[in-house]
């Protein structure tokens, strides 16, 4: 879009995270849900749009959340299915502390880029990963409660689906306005995390 190639682009996240759930470890299954939501994106007019991203990886953390078996290394079988090696892995408290770190430093990375500070955003619309999550990266950004975006007690971790999802629940239920500034910021598998800030122009 930046190049003058595209002026619409559609971003597709999509999760059927119950494939990979263990009903048995309530340290996993309470928490994920199935879910698909679409963003547009067109280009505009500044000050409105994408001001700033930033995206990382770190490959060392890669065992925090993983599924064993069912991928190239580890192809799906009777036996792994047996013992249970397609369903997702977690190391809780370290995946928390990851999560809270890397989503509060992606954040403050894109306000600094976008020249705006932790005061000027109007909506923080987290990856409902986790509500103790979302509330200490909240807490840690200096928000209310009110600028922050939670529905992950009605519709669970959805992952790759949970932004998109709230972005268009807090849309349309009013919560944005033109000229806001909308930080997103997310965590994820391998691990990987990533943050943006917009300026609201619809």
């Amino acid at each position: 879009m930046t190049s003058g190639a595209y002026r619409n682009v559609v971003v597709i996240g999509a999760e059927l995270l119950s494939k990979y759930v263990d009903w048995s470890d309530r340290s996993t299954c309470v928490l994920f849900g199935d879910g698909a939501g679409a963003v547009v994106l067109t280009a505009g007019e500044s000050p409105y749009g994408v001001l700033a991203t930033s995206m990382h990886a770190d490959g060392k953390m890669a065992d925090f959340i993983y599924v064993p078996a069912g991928g190239t290394r580890e192809p799906a079988s009777q036996e792994t299915v047996a013992a249970g090696r397609h369903f997702i892995r977690m190391k809780g408290n370290e995946t928390f502390k990851m999560a809270v770190r890397s989503m509060e430093e992606a954040a403050r990375e894109v306000l600094k880029r976008g020249g705006l500070a932790a005061s000027d955003i109007h909506l923080f619309i987290p990856h409902q990963a986790n509500r103790r999550i979302i509330d200490a990266v909240g807490s840690r950004l200096g928000l209310r409660p009110d600028q922050v975006y939670v529905n992950i007690e009605r519709v669970g971790n959805t992952s790759a689906a949970s932004i998109p999802i709230a972005l268009d629940e807090a849309a349309r239920r009013g919560r944005l306005k033109r000229g806001d500034n909308v930080v997103f910021a997310a965590f994820g598998t391998g691990l990987t995390w990533g943050a943006a800030v917009c300026k609201w122009g619809w």
